[in-house]
């Protein structure tokens, strides 16, 4: 711990979440230091596919405290959005707080009380005490691969792991997974003229990006609407511009047409080169045979590259299992998704996406935690009971943007009475 008697906080990771919560500590005037175990900031934005493009547009996708530049485009590309993160995380002085090459290893609460403050282990071999710790790594880096993906003997890789189809051998390319990243990567591919076959396994509508010429969500009048009208309406437009999914040749209908009741899926190219022939609906996958793909109708065929747009596994190796209360391998959160339940002076930013833009959900999160921290140093213990406990917790990434605002709107709210209620902590 510092020399001061300030309390010293220690923020994991330098990716886009990690520095809007440095920034917000820095600017507060607290003892910060951030680990970061490459030697840059901006997480995946230096290794993420070429072809990536926002699916949120410019002027609402930036930090709430620094706008993207207006000679970006509507849609910023991936390195555009590096580019502005990477500013954004070396202006200020933010570096000076930064200890690059620097992994966390382990974080474990100090004489087993995380009321007392936590253990940071550090890969040169360094012990640190903090007062709290701020879990910034990501949920976009550890990626989610089934047992049959090691069975394949051509090339094999993840959507992360991929940077254009200078990466593939051969012309056959199955791309598997329908979210946003395999629609990013199959387009790729198509584009380049290999022949590409893409793995859905259930339904999806797919969205266009923007609707009369702006984006979606800059459509004053759909804006105004309430969220379950606002859905309603949406839909209706989603179907007059690009249809019923099954109006594809071979893309399957989704179990709901309801948008809230679907993941986001913003990609109409899809859907063109489908049309055009350019790429092909396959099934699930179901077996792998060296260079052989069977399907779960029963059809086989060969294929020279696979692409896995699978997802990804939200990690925590720094932490002990019984550090923190999980469901499916997710901590269980509060307060907008930022407190977990059995743990005091442990607080997460980014481990949530609500939909629409992320960079503003990461400033959100880290102006409350400027609150969250001060309520901390008054109260004993985990905050979660404070914010709803068990039975407001979550293990949702993905989320509902109007509830997730409704949920830290009311965070915010209990904050303050807290703040209000208990008084600044003892000298």
């Amino acid at each position: 711990m510092a020399n001061s008697t300030k309390p010293a906080y220690c923020v994991i990771g330098a990716g886009a979440a990690g520095l809007a919560a440095l920034k917000a500590l820095v600017s507060a005037g607290h003892d910060v230091t951030c680990f970061e175990r490459t030697d840059r900031v901006g997480g995946h934005w230096h290794t993420d596919y070429e072809a990536l493009h926002l699916i949120t547009p410019r002027d609402s996708s930036g930090f709430a405290d620094s706008k993207m530049p207006g000679t970006y485009p509507m849609f910023p590309s991936r390195d555009q959005m590096r580019d502005y993160i990477v500013d954004y995380g070396t202006s200020g002085g933010l570096t000076d707080h930064i200890r690059f090459s620097t992994e966390v290893i382990k974080v474990r609460p100090v004489d087993g009380d995380s009321g007392r403050g936590w253990l940071v282990t550090t890969s040169d071999g360094e012990v640190r005490r903090f007062d709290g710790v701020i879990v910034a790594n990501g949920h976009l880096w550890d990626p989610e691969l089934p047992a049959l993906a090691g069975r394949f003997d051509g090339v094999s890789l993840h959507s992360c792991e991929y940077t254009n189809t200078q990466d593939l051998k051969g012309s056959r390319v199955l791309v598997v997974g329908p979210g946003n990243s395999g629609c990013d990567l199959a387009v790729d591919a198509a584009q380049a003229g290999l022949t590409t076959s893409i793995s859905i396994r259930g339904g999806r509508i797919y969205q266009p990006k923007t609707l009369y010429g702006r984006p979606r969500s800059e459509l004053r009048l759909v804006a105004k609407l309430p969220p379950l009208l606002q859905e309603r309406v949406l839909r209706a437009l989603v179907r007059v511009s690009v249809g019923d999914p099954e109006s594809h040749r071979g893309l399957p209908a989704p179990d709901s047409r309801n948008l809230f009741e679907n993941l986001p899926v913003v990609n109409t190219l899809l859907p063109y080169w489908i049309d055009h022939g350019r790429i092909r609906v396959v099934g699930e996958v179901v077996a792998i045979d060296g260079r052989t793909v069977s399907f779960a109708d029963g059809t086989a065929e060969e294929f020279d590259s696979i692409l896995w747009a699978t997802g990804f596994k939200a990690s925590l190796p720094f932490l002990a299992p019984s550090a923190v209360e999980t469901s499916r391998g997710v901590p269980l959160r509060v307060a907008g998704g930022m407190l977990p339940l059995n743990a005091a002076r442990l607080f997460f930013v980014g481990l949530i996406a609500p939909r629409g833009p992320q960079l503003p959900v990461y400033s959100a999160q880290s102006e409350l935690l400027l609150d969250l921290l001060e309520v901390q140093e008054r109260v004993p213990g985990p905050l979660a009971g404070h914010f709803g406990g068990a039975g407001a917790a979550t293990d949702r990434i993905d989320h509902l943007r109007h509830l997730w605002e409704k949920d830290m709107a009311r965070a915010r709210r209990l904050a303050l009475q807290l703040k209000r209620r208990h008084g600044p902590p003892a000298a």
